[in-house]
Formats: C-alpha cells, sequence, structure tokens
C-alpha cells in the first residue's frame, strides 16, 4: 500500500476515515462510531469532518491522547462533548499547558502561533475521562478503553469487540518507529505498551498514519518496530567511543539520518528523543556523564581520563 492513496472504509460500526497526504503529520487517521456517534481524533480530513458534523449526527468526541496532529480539527466540534485519559487532559486546558508538554517553553511565541493557526488550538476541559480498564457498552458496539503510556502518559487504545477491531493510536508500526520524546514520554513504558497491544485478540488493526489499515499483522511487524528503539541505542554507543555534548549528538542524526527542513524543528525532534535514550542508557550503566557530556562505560582507559577531568 505503500504510496496509494488511502481509502476510506466502513466496517459495520467502525468507520475509518483517512487523514491527508496518508495521515502523515500533521494528520492523522480519524474513527467514527456511527451508532454511539462518537468520532475519534478529528485530525484527518477537516472538509470530510465538517461533512461529517453535518451529515451525521456526532454526539461525542474522544481523543486517544492530547498531540496537535490529533486534535487539529476539534474545534468544529466545539460544542460536542470532549473525552480523554485524565493523565492527558492538563496540556489541553491552556496554550501555557500544551507547550510545556513538549518542553518549548523557549520557543514559546513560535510554538503559540503555529499551535493555534496551523492547529486551531483552544482550551478545552473535558466533560469526563476515560480510563484504561473500562469496557463501554454502546447498541451494537462495545468498547475496551486500553491504557498504553509511554508515546504519552495518558495515551490509550480502543478495541472494538464485535468486529475484533484494535485502534493503536500513535503506535502506527511505521518504518519510524516509536514516538517518545516529550517531556512526560517514557521509553520503558512504550515497550510494555507495545508488548500488551499485541497479545489482544484482533482481526484487523487500525492505525494513526500512513498505511492505517493491517488485515494481518505478524509479530515480525511489531517486533521491526519495536527494534528501532534499540538500534537507536546501538548508533549512540557507537557514537559515544568519545566524550560528547547533546548537541554533538544531534549532529550525528542518528533518528533522522539526514538534514530536513525546517532545520530547526527536525534538530529538537532529534534532541527530544536522544536525550531519552540518553538517560536510558545511563541508568542502564552503559553511559557515564559529567558536566553534559556522555561517554560509553567500558571506554577505559579514555574513561578513566574523562573522570579525571570532570
Amino acid at each position: 500500500m505503500t504510496g496509494m492513496e488511502v481509502m476510506e472504509k466502513h466496517f459495520g460500526p467502525v468507520w475509518f476515515l483517512p487523514g491527508k497526504n496518508r495521515g502523515r503529520y500533521p494528520y492523522c487517521h480519524s474513527i467514527f462510531l456511527p451508532g454511539p456517534g462518537i468520532l475519534i481524533d478529528p485530525a484527518s480530513n477537516r472538509e470530510r469532518l465538517s461533512a461529517l458534523r453535518t451529515q451525521e449526527r456526532v454526539r461525542a468526541v474522544w481523543l486517544s491522547h492530547w498531540h496537535e496532529d490529533h486534535f487539529k480539527d476539534l474545534d468544529i466540534f466545539e460544542d460536542i462533548p470532549l473525552y480523554v485519559s485524565r493523565e492527558d487532559a492538563l496540556p489541553l486546558s491552556g496554550i501555557e499547558h500544551l507547550l510545556t508538554g513538549y518542553d518549548s517553553a523557549s520557543e514559546f511565541p513560535y510554538w503559540k502561533k503555529v499551535m493555534e493557526e496551523t492547529f486551531h488550538f483552544r482550551p478545552r476541559v473535558p466533560v469526563d475521562f476515560l480510563a484504561g480498564g473500562q469496557t463501554i457498552h454502546f447498541d451494537g458496539i462495545t468498547v475496551d478503553i486500553i491504557a498504553t503510556p509511554g508515546h504519552t502518559p495518558g495515551h490509550l487504545a480502543f478495541y472494538f469487540q464485535e468486529p475484533q477491531i484494535l485502534f493503536l493510536g500513535d503506535y502506527d508500526l511505521t518504518s519510524f518507529g516509536p514516538w517518545y520524546g516529550d517531556y512526560s514520554s517514557d521509553i520503558e513504558e512504550t515497550i510494555k505498551s507495545l508488548q500488551h497491544l499485541q497479545g489482544l485478540p484482533a482481526k484487523l488493526w487500525i492505525t494513526s498514519h500512513e498505511q492505517g489499515i493491517f488485515e494481518e499483522l505478524p509479530k515480525e511487524r511489531w517486533q521491526a518496530y519495536e527494534d528501532v528503539i534499540h538500534k537507536r541505542d546501538e548508533k549512540l554507543l557507537q557514537v559515544l567511543t568519545a566524550p560528547r555534548s547533546i548537541e554533538d549528538i544531534v549532529q550525528h542524526r542518528i533518528v533522522y539520518g539526514r538534514p530536513r527542513e525546517p532545520k530547526e524543528f527536525f534538530a529538537a525532534c532529534e534532541k527530544a528523543l536522544l536525550k531519552k535514550h540518553l538517560a536510558r542508557l545511563t541508568k542502564q550503566g552503559k553511559l557515564i556523564e559529567r558536566r553534559g557530556r556522555y561517554l560509553r562505560k567500558e571506554m577505559s582507559p579514555l574513561t578513566t581520563r574523562f573522570l579525571a577531568e570532570s
């Protein structure tokens, strides 16, 4: 399906609404449940969502998590009740909280403009919270709410029992791998969530980005997605055979592989992800950190000199 347009599909009580550009950022795929009138992640296609608002009875909006490429068109539904996890509600309540979630305080004026103009951000307070472990029964469909932290603290997946469809949200199984670069993201929780999701008895899987629909999902696909994390670890250890600062490390482009535009945006994303890996490898005892520089622990006698100089 690579390179092909993703089409809207209806799987009985579950509608798949494709995002523009195959659901790549700044879009995502949306889900609509016409029976209860629930729209999940309104950021697919503004024209289609506007038509949905007119043609169908949208009674509630659910968010899998708080990121901007999932609430981009939430303003169309500003009078519709909003539901999200308790852990992910705060960033939606105000622009300051939103940007703090990205650890973007230094870029506040720039990102404030982007969030409000490009992503139509308006402060929202949910009417209630969705929580992992809930099973919600509607006429014609039953939904299991699944807590899948890591990408964000309150990221949710949704399992639709009758058609056995699992919506994975931003655990999107793309070649890029998982994202865990926010202030409160966590690599270990990401791995745990991926392993939990693999064990659910789905017959069809839907993700937020790119291919979107998987009618088969072999273990190898899951493993390749998780392996991106471990390969980033390995590449980082190879770079740290000499002491380097985070600024030096970013120049190796371990995550993105090549320069991309806008440079400032991708450099910030690269740095955010690599900071998580540095913390992970330091905690595992594989790195030494001194005054903002990092080195592989076993690089003796260089390690001895590095410690002495620090």
